[in-house]
């Protein structure tokens, strides 16, 4: 591999003009995008689910609003896959939760049963065993409606609230997404409301067995000794949770609806994602409150605030990404050369959105940090994150470290605080490893928790040693050595926020280089063999979402994609191959294959909210990616240079 690098030509024999114009007509097309106020917002689009919820909760208000609905039926139809169904990610595998949401949130529109769309749906949904196969989400969705009894779903009392830290389960060791969605569901839960369901709609036709007559709804099948635990304590559970003291159960609803409002982040919303945003509404609307009452309101707000209501696709998304899409833009153009006052512009909005004085719930376990992160979204101060906060440092960094230097080491100090004992970093919460709560009845989807991961670590040590932390400093000695035992057998890493290996190890092999581990390292090596081998003939790379089964490839999809593209060879950069043919090769793929709009098309889906329950498409990696890539790889041939100065 050394061999090769050696006799790769100058920049001049690339077609240096060819390179600069690409530079330039994505740096125009990014600056283009830029918001009056200095950020940048892109879509985020998600799976048919959150359309199809968004559907069913007007159902569940009794608001239907038929224009609106059709077209987001449109959308749900154009997004069925030839087996019948829907999947979690663009031409993925039929997913049963997805396909019987978005079935019925058609049927709630008006398509006929019998129309060819629909008749292949359901031979989809019931050739793989019927909704009662659905997820605990759905079936929760389902028995709102009536549609499942609600003994099809985990018992899970409002009166947890009152648990203590100490006890196996309390609300601060789940993720933040969990929390947030778990507590008005705990009330609705308790109250058990049936949608107004104005038209009535059931979908009897879904199932193979008649739901009275399902036994079994248990679908969490984990292989641990938890897992028939927890099974025997919901079956306690169910026995005794009717009979709950009504003074205790109203004083835990009465807790839970303060919690939520406490947190209900105004027009963004509850945590100011998707799901429990609406469950806030199901909640508020469950215990009575109007339409015109200010919570009530601003929580309906913030769910139609996610709505993208095109002329050729309407839908909602999962949730906004104003300051990760805003770092990351900064990244590209600062390294593309755009003219300073525009990104300090951007810098100087980001800085707005710094979080210093609400001290949130990742407080709970470290109570003695101080406030400094930012949050993925325009506002959702109780749950900022170490990604976005490292992300943003950096580009502060890059611009100008003497002006925003308080920013920065706020932000600094605040990811330090964050890392877990195992010297990786989660994305909202220190040491949120208790895995036995991945196995109870309610976690299904195995997504409870909030654990360190390679990738979020990855950025957090690029920050560090972009400020001048060094090997030698505690935190980052711990970091490398977590990166070093994450590394995956084949010499990739996982990839927990981006889809997958590709963009653990891009992430990974930036921050080793920025920290200044020799490029020799035999870590750093089988990285980039496994980059090299993954590359695919039409010089780029692309893995979809199914890397995240362990019986799948890793690294492999039937298409390139240029985000994935960008990661390979920011990774390969990182690592010092800047000369190498693969290089020059997924150059030339990028280059060939940029719109006369100046980004790029990407269909495939290359991010993940959850592996192997929800993924996301970010219409911006496909712009500032790219962009991102092509500048720096001019930069360094016309520098002559083989090192990458900045963590990422």
């Amino acid at each position: 591999m050394d061999n090769l690098a050696i006799n790769v030509p100058p920049l001049a024999q690339y077609s240096s003009e060819t390179l600069d114009k690409a530079v330039k007509q994505g740096t125009d097309a990014l600056l283009n995008l830029q918001k009056e106020d200095g950020h940048w917002a892109f879509e985020l689009e998600a799976d048919a689910t959150i359309p199809a919820e968004y559907i069913l909760l007007d159902h569940f208000l009794g608001d239907i609003r038929q224009p609106l609905h059709e077209r987001m039926a449109k959308y749900l139809r154009q997004t069925q896959e030839a087996h019948g169904g829907w999947p979690l990610f663009h031409r993925g595998d039929f997913n049963i939760s997805a396909s019987v949401k978005s079935y019925y949130a058609l049927k709630c529109v008006g398509d006929d049963i019998n129309a060819p769309h629909m008749v292949r749906a359901r031979q989809a949904i019931l050739e793989f065993g019927g909704a009662e196969k659905s997820n605990v989400f759905t079936r929760i969705q389902l028995a709102l409606f009536g549609a499942v009894p609600w003994h099809a779903v985990p018992v899970m009392p409002v009166e947890i609230i009152f648990l203590p830290k100490w006890f196996p389960f309390h609300l601060s060791k789940v993720a933040y997404w969990s929390r947030t969605v778990i507590v008005p569901l705990l009330v609705l839960m308790a109250q058990k409301p049936q949608a107004k369901n104005p038209r009535n709609i059931k979908v009897d036709e879904l199932f193979v067995t008649p739901q009275a007559e399902v036994k079994d709804w248990n679908s969490n099948r984990t292989r641990s000794i938890w897992n028939p635990i927890f099974r025997w304590i919901d079956n306690v559970l169910r026995f005794f949770e009717p009979h709950m003291p009504k003074k205790l159960r109203a004083r835990a609803i009465d807790k839970c609806v303060a919690w939520v409002t406490e947190r209900l982040n105004g027009e963004d919303g509850l945590g100011a994602i998707y799901p429990a945003m609406a469950n806030s509404v199901m909640m508020y609307s469950c215990i009575g409150r109007s339409a015109d009452h200010p919570d009530f309101a601003v929580a309906r707000k913030s769910v139609d605030r996610l709505v993208v209501d095109g002329d050729d696709r309407t839908y909602c998304q999962p949730c906004l990404s104003p300051v990760w899409d805003t770092g990351l833009a900064l990244h590209a153009l600062i390294e593309a050369g755009a003219p300073k006052d525009r990104l300090a512009k951007g810098c100087e909005w980001l800085i707005t959105k710094q979080v210093l004085d609400v001290i949130g719930d990742w407080a709970a376990f470290r109570p003695h940090v101080r406030p400094g992160g930012w949050a993925f979204q325009y506002n959702n101060a109780h749950y900022p994150d170490v990604d976005d906060t490292a992300v943003v440092v950096m580009a502060l960094d890059r611009l100008d470290k003497d002006k925003y230097r308080h920013a920065i080491e706020r932000g600094a100090e605040w990811v330090l605080g964050l890392q877990s004992k195992n010297g990786g970093w989660g994305a909202f919460d220190a040491d949120n490893i208790y895995y036995y709560l991945n196995h109870i009845p309610f976690a299904d989807h195995g997504a409870l928790l909030d654990p360190p991961s390679a990738d979020v670590s990855a950025r957090c040590l690029g920050m560090l040693a972009q400020l001048g932390y060094v090997k030698t400093h505690p935190g980052v000695a711990a970091s490398i050595d977590y990166l070093r035992r994450e590394q995956e057998p084949e010499g990739c890493w996982f990839g927990r926020w981006g889809t997958n290996y590709v963009y653990g190890t891009w992430s990974v092999l930036c921050a080793l280089n920025a920290v200044g581990v020799d490029p020799k390292d035999p870590m750093i090596r089988r990285a980039i063999d496994w980059l090299l081998a993954k590359q695919r003939e039409d010089g780029g790379w692309g893995e979809d979402g199914a890397s995240y089964w362990t019986e799948q490839p890793k690294g492999e999809c039937a298409v390139s994609t240029p985000a994935q593209t960008s990661w390979a060879l920011l990774g390969l950069m990182a690592a010092g191959e800047v000369d190498h043919p693969a290089v020059s090769k997924g150059i030339k793929h990028l280059t060939d294959t940029q719109t006369a709009h100046g980004l790029w098309k990407e269909d495939y889906y290359t991010a993940v909210g959850f592996p192997r329950v929800f993924y996301l498409s970010y219409h911006g990696y496909k712009a500032f990616f790219p962009v991102w890539t092509l500048a720096r790889y001019k930069n360094l041939k016309q520098s002559n240079a083989t090192q990458v100065l900045f963590g990422m």
